[in-house]
């Protein structure tokens, strides 16, 4: 069942628009994470639904009220910032009860309701601390203690963790989901951040110019991306030119070499050039294991990345990125070397075409 639904939305600057038409359902409970390059419109999106802008066209209807007129005191989310925002004359307790005492609740129901997101957040001991004696992201902490104190109807983040250290970065972020899920909320999360957005979200939507390129789980929007937007903004990707060789059979030709793809040959005709992309994982070396792709090539290039090792091919005169776990007892190829590499039909996203 839908939560919140935001119908038809553009919210128009001038002679341009931030956002438009955007449609998004929201179910009770579930994580969606806002992903894009800044100026997409994304944060612009949040903040309609916040109540801090009036959509130009569309509506926002939460729990089956309409509010895109209201303004943020009359509809109950709540808001973690980018900068915290925390009030800096105010203790860690003050800050948590302060959406509280603003809305006249009882002392004593404010005193019970702060301890309890204190101990959500595990800072008890921090209560009568100001923020200056607190961490980067102990403050988050309590920006998020503060916004769900009023039991919102959604929780909104708005790119909360982008002002943090990146080992901070990862361990706050999956406290953040950690309490989202306990609590149930339904929770919408802002982030430039691919990796936030894949490790974290129950759906993701790709915005790019305003408009919701693709909305889905995070295994779709990765595998499966249906324009060459998402499919090189999420993740690493090898991007080729490619001729149509038999559209009913898939077949391509890269640089005079024969790719075979699963499926975007609708339409195609033999000859059409069309715009391919293979995610570097998806290639292994054909001695390993044999797929519908086998490929001669040339080793140009090995880096050590760590847990990753990522080898350039070239494959016909286009080249390639490799990615293969470091196996310390795995002989590598070196650079110079002829060999094959495969890849399955599925690994041939066929992103785009020629005109």
């Amino acid at each position: 069942m839908t939560h919140l639904a935001i119908k038809n939305v553009s919210k128009q600057f001038g002679d341009s628009f931030a956002v438009q038409d955007f449609n998004l359902d929201v179910k009770k409970g579930e994580f969606v994470s806002f992903l894009g390059p800044s100026g997409c419109g994304k944060t612009t999106t949040l903040r309609m639904v916040a109540g801090f802008e009036i959509p130009t066209a569309g509506n926002i209807i939460l729990d089956d009220v309409d509010i895109t007129e209201k303004s943020p005191n009359q509809r109950n989310v709540g808001m973690v910032f980018q900068a915290y925002a925390l009030f800096p004359n105010m203790t860690v307790s003050q800050n948590i009860g302060f959406g509280l005492r603003i809305r006249k609740e009882k002392q004593s129901a404010i005193t019970e309701r702060v301890q309890e997101m204190l101990g959500l957040i595990h800072l008890e001991t921090h209560a009568d601390k100001y923020p200056y004696q607190l961490s980067g992201g102990q403050q988050q902490r309590v920006s998020l203690a503060r916004a769900l104190a009023i039991h919102p109807q959604v929780l909104l983040l708005d790119e909360p963790l982008s002002a943090l250290d990146a080992k901070i970065r990862v361990s706050l972020r999956a406290e953040i989901r950690a309490i989202q899920k306990k609590l149930g909320i339904t929770a919408i999360f802002v982030t430039h951040d691919q990796e936030e957005a894949l490790s974290i979200s129950d759906r993701i939507v790709v915005m790019n110019e305003g408009k919701a390129e693709q909305i889905g789980s995070p295994f779709e929007i990765y595998n499966f991306p249906k324009t060459a937007f998402v499919a090189e903004f999420v993740g690493t990707l090898n991007k080729a030119d490619a001729e149509v060789l038999n559209p009913e059979e898939h077949t391509l030709l890269v640089d005079g070499v024969q790719f075979q793809a699963a499926e975007g040959m609708d339409g195609k005709q033999k000859g059409d050039k069309v715009k391919i992309a293979i995610r570097p994982e998806r290639f292994s070396f054909a001695s390993e294991i044999k797929k519908a792709n086998v490929v001669d090539c040339a080793i140009e290039n090995i880096t050590f990345l760590g847990s990753i090792v990522r080898i350039q091919v070239l494959i016909g005169k286009t080249r390639f990125h490799m990615d293969t776990f470091n196996n310390p007892f795995l002989e590598l190829p070196r650079i110079g070397d002829k060999t094959q590499v495969t890849c399955s039909r599925e690994a041939v996203l066929i992103i785009g075409s020629e005109k």
